[in-house]
């Protein structure tokens, strides 16, 4: 996790956000046991409440769950879950935005699919 926090965003959303990034991008699996209150709290220099609030919105959505005595562990099916949330965010929220973006452009499907990728190894650009 990055130990650097964000001011326009409290930190234990910031914490939960950072939680759902490492389930979807698959750092943390189905079973997997979510780093304890305590060492979050020592490593980041933060307050145990502040982290155990950003995991209770985790427990919250049911996409962890806390095991008594044993700590905080990732639900079954909490990637498949979380994809599913992001998707329809990202169609409600953000592809209406891309999409006038790309009209305003004049940008046709036969452009954006020819549209090359910047291959970030070679430190290559768009054309």
């Amino acid at each position: 996790m990055n130990p650097k926090w964000e001011e326009d965003q409290p930190i234990y959303r910031q914490l939960r956000d950072r939680v759902v990034a490492m389930i979807l991008e698959g750092v943390l699996g189905d079973g997997d046991a979510l780093p304890s209150v305590r060492n979050v709290a020592a490593e980041y220099r933060l307050n145990p409440l502040t982290v155990l609030k950003g995991y209770q919105e985790l427990v919250d959505e049911g996409l962890v769950e806390k095991k008594r005595g044993r700590g905080m562990f990732v639900n079954e099916g909490a990637r498949t879950k979380l994809l599913k949330a992001e998707r329809q965010r990202f169609l409600d929220k953000e592809w209406p935005k891309v999409r006038a973006t790309i009209e305003r452009l004049g940008l046709d499907e036969a452009e954006l699919l020819r549209a090359k990728k910047p291959n970030k190894d070679a430190g290559e650009e768009n054309d």
